[in-house]
């Protein structure tokens, strides 16, 4: 009898570990060969309202229609010679999202196909990969202190100082999905209100791409150290949904997976703008996604990569705010152009440095949303984009590209002159909404 019951005591025990088993995390060593064996496979969840908490971190399902969606996955995964790696929450979506993988040599596109076939299977879809949009440096300076302020192009070319006399982000959130963010650097400190790792289960971690937007945006003004921000007042989200190879710290690489994890995350924490300094192909996950942000009043900017089709993905997205360089000859048509050249930005461990690129120019833009909808919080993402349109009729597109104008737009938004006032008519701005 004793034995038998000690026989008992072990299987209801492994029952018990097996049902507890943690979510399995993507691999911490990122490589395009491994993600590109990889599909997402979305099975249907019952719609739900959650708020991300403190411990957000995918595990707020706790219900038996969990288990039996991941008994459903794990079915999947054996019948299909997969490997079920991750999954994660999609409750904007109504859905469940398995990340599993083929074996070596298996077409992810056409087994995406199949098993979106599959009764069980609300849809499926290869992993694909994206990047940001920056280029190698032409400069840096490590010396703390050194007021770069001056040579920022929006200093001048936007009237900045002019324009944070009418507004400089109050109340606004911005979230950022991108590479890490040094959120203890000296024009950063108390700006970033909340860091998330969306790529693996270390530590967060700071990294050169997105500290370098993140300054950008809302690196402190008037405090005697380096840049100041397009929104200094502005609050930061920093999503790390991209990942750094330390060897070559001008690029990072996001996944669908994991930009899909920060838009949700993003959209339930109440942001008002949404930056995505990166491009990549066409995603139909991430499009369903950003439907919903745009949805819940989110002005969703994106950079644009003038060697991809459109631009790129998400800025040829409908109703994302697709950014180019001044460096961009030739951008898509209805793509909004701002400084990208030799920009100063903040940079880890307490430095700047000088960028370039798209991704550069997006951010001030993603900044300058910040301004309008602080002084105009409910005006609708097509009178902001209207706003934003450079002026034909003062002959600026001459001037190729023709450059949003800063004060202009902040005025069309919000009925009243800011800077460079003998340019700028506001005689048939009233706020727009």
């Amino acid at each position: 009898m004793q034995r038998l019951f000690l026989m008992a005591l072990v299987c209801f025990a492994l029952v018990a570990c097996a049902s507890n088993t943690p979510r399995t995390a993507l691999p911490v060593a990122h490589d395009a060969s491994t993600e590109h064996a990889q599909l997402l496979v979305m099975l249907r969840a019952p719609p739900q309202h959650f708020q991300p908490a403190s411990v957000y971190g995918g595990s707020y399902r706790s219900s038996s229609d969990e288990a039996a969606r991941r008994r459903v996955a794990r079915q999947l995964a054996r019948e299909h010679n997969l490997v079920l790696i991750d999954d994660w929450p999609m409750p904007s979506l109504g859905l469940d999202c398995f990340v599993m993988r083929a074996a070596d040599g298996v077409s992810t596109a056409a087994l995406a196909d199949l098993l979106a076939k599959d009764s069980r299977v609300e849809s499926a879809q290869p992993m694909q990969l994206f990047h940001v949009l920056a280029q190698p440096e032409t400069s840096q300076s490590d010396k703390k202190g050194d007021p770069l302020y001056t040579l920022q192009p929006a200093a001048s070319r936007w009237h900045l100082s002019e324009l944070h006399q009418t507004a400089t982000g109050k109340g606004v959130t911005i979230a950022q999905i991108d590479s890490g963010v040094d959120a203890v650097h000296p024009d950063l400190q108390g700006q970033v209100v909340q860091t998330r790792n969306f790529i693996d289960d270390n530590p967060y971690r700071p990294e050169k791409h997105g500290t370098e937007v993140a300054g950008i945006m809302v690196a402190h003004e008037g405090n005697g150290l380096g840049i100041a921000g397009i929104a200094p007042d502005a609050h930061l989200l920093a999503l790390r949904a991209c990942w750094e190879d330390p060897a070559h710290d001008t690029t990072a690489i996001c996944s669908s997976f994991t930009l899909a994890k920060a838009l949700q995350f993003a959209m339930e924490s109440r942001a008002s703008v949404l930056n995505m300094s990166l491009a990549g192909p066409d995603d139909r996950l991430l499009g369903r996604l950003l439907d919903v942000v745009m949805a819940r009043h989110i002005t969703v900017v994106s950079a644009v990569d003038e060697n991809l089709a459109g631009g790129g993905f998400p800025a040829s997205y409908p109703g994302v705010f697709a950014v180019a360089g001044d460096h961009v000859e030739h951008g898509p048509p209805g793509v909004l152009y701002a400084p990208s050249h030799d920009i100063p930005a903040t940079a880890p461990g307490g430095a700047w440095d000088f960028v370039t690129g798209s991704s550069f120019a997006a951010a001030q833009v993603s900044g300058l949303v910040a301004l309008m909808r602080e002084l105009s919080p409910e005006i609708t993402a097509a009178r902001l984009r209207d706003a934003m349109e450079p002026e034909t009729t003062l002959g600026l597109t001459a001037q190729r590209p023709a450059m949003i104008d800063a004060c202009a737009a902040v005025a069309r938004a919000s009925g009243h002159c800011a800077c460079d006032c003998t340019a700028v008519s506001v005689t048939s701005s009233a706020p727009r909404r």
